[in-house]
């Protein structure tokens, strides 16, 4: 994009935005939750749409001059609709986080339980840990996988636990869970103890638009929240969908505004209708196919090189990797190694982890954003090869230097697309 008023305006601004520019230009993206959007999708965020307040609903605002903000508000509803087959939709939630918070008071009082996945085995802050300020209000319980090697959930427990405890959300979701969960049993549990399924599924909302992985929906979840980013390749931004009951969209629309938020941000809107628009097209299914056949690919690198990997590989977007174990480098340490040879990923930790949160045991790393780029097969199993040969050999500078050039050479074969079509 041009910068033109920036770079005369604010230096300081502009030399930042031309190194992120290039960082993202020269360098391999593999955090699961970032992606890069089309160049229209930034035009919408960057539009005229950003001065305008407008506070309420499609043909219920409380200020004036709303004829275009229903227009492309609407739009983003209906296509939202069409993705997910949600009978409802807010597209207001300014992230993920707030999405989650809004829900939870949308369908709850103080002092209710919510069952939902322990950070430590996959899930996410917002679905609990005590580190938040909504486990001061709610009452959170959580379900762990019965076996880390295959990353099987214990659904015997979990029905034991809700059936004492009574929740009013069984909450289904991750934040780094390589695999598909049983949304069957979800609901079957859920309908048992008189409590709403929930699923949050922010990190594969863009697999589950793209038909590449199931759709809990289909099997009877009453809501999901969602950010627009990540696999769905769209603005930083949340939503909220509701399947078909009226009654809890009308309390999720209250909850979001005028419960939490003021006015809505109208260009991320505008921004999310064009994601959308783009996720509609038969493209972003064969895109949302070659992210799964992605992170085999770089799974079967792993196993060959008896690196341990939660679950056992991958079923989705990602891989959570326990490099500690396997290769006796540390999570922050194979954060920072792999950063300086231009591969982004974060540490993680991993099922009881003996090690520290900020310091863990693991690595996060995912396949959405070089897929984008038109990464197929051959070039994650490289990817793959690197970042393992990198980790082995983190002492040897000029094999460091080596595998940094080769990185740049495979960008410039790949550069970042400013259209999808």
């Amino acid at each position: 994009m041009d910068y033109d008023y920036i770079k005369k305006q604010d230096k300081e601004v502009y030399d930042a935005i031309m190194g992120e520019e290039e960082r993202e230009a020269e360098g391999i993206e593999l955090i699961p939750s970032e992606n890069y959007v089309s160049r229209a999708v930034r035009e919408a965020n960057s539009s005229i749409f950003t001065n305008k307040y407008s506070e309420g609903y499609a043909g219920k605002r409380y200020y004036g001059g709303q004829t275009y903000t229903d227009i492309i508000e609407t739009i983003a509803i209906e296509r939202a609709k069409k993705l997910f087959g949600a009978e409802f939709v807010n597209v207001q939630p300014h992230a993920g986080a707030p999405a989650n918070v809004a829900m939870y008071f949308a369908l709850l009082e103080p002092g209710d339980t919510i069952l939902g996945m322990d950070l430590s085995h996959g899930g996410h802050l917002t679905h609990g840990h005590p580190v938040t300020y909504l486990t001061k209000i709610f009452k959170f319980i959580r379900y762990k996988m019965k076996d880390v090697e295959t990353g099987e959930i214990d659904y015997d427990e979990m029905r034991a636990v809700a059936k004492a405890e009574k929740p009013k959300i069984i909450l289904a979701g991750y934040s780094a869970y390589p695999r598909e969960l049983d949304y069957a049993k979800f609901v079957e549990i859920a309908r048992e103890v008189g409590a709403l399924a929930v699923m949050d599924v922010a990190h594969i909302a863009g697999l589950i638009a793209g038909k590449s992985v199931k759709n809990p929906f289909d099997y009877g979840f009453d809501i999901m929240t969602t950010t627009t980013h990540k696999t769905l390749r769209g603005p930083r931004g949340g939503m909220i969908l509701t399947r078909e009951n009226a009654d809890l969209a009308k309390k999720v629309d209250k909850s979001v505004f005028p419960g939490f938020q003021g006015g809505p941000l109208m260009n991320t809107i505008a921004a999310k209708a064009v994601c959308f628009g783009e996720a509609l097209s038969p493209s972003f299914h064969t895109y949302t196919d070659q992210i799964l056949k992605n992170a085999k690919a770089m799974e079967i690198v792993f196993k060959k090189n008896n690196v341990r990997m939660l679950t056992g590989g991958t079923s989705n977007h990602l891989i959570l990797a326990d490099v500690f174990g396997s290769l006796a480098i540390s999570g922050k340490e194979a954060e920072t190694l792999l950063d300086r040879v231009g591969i982004t990923l974060n540490k993680n930790a991993i099922a009881d982890d003996v090690r520290g949160p900020m310091d863990p045991s693991g690595i996060r790393f995912g396949t959405p954003a070089i897929t984008t780029r038109g990464f197929k097969e051959a070039q994650c199993s490289r990817v793959a090869e690197l970042m393992i040969d990198a980790m082995k050999n983190k002492e040897d500078k000029k094999k460091l230097n080596g595998i940094r050039e080769e990185i740049r050479t495979m960008c410039k074969k790949f550069p970042i697309p400013e259209s999808f079509a």
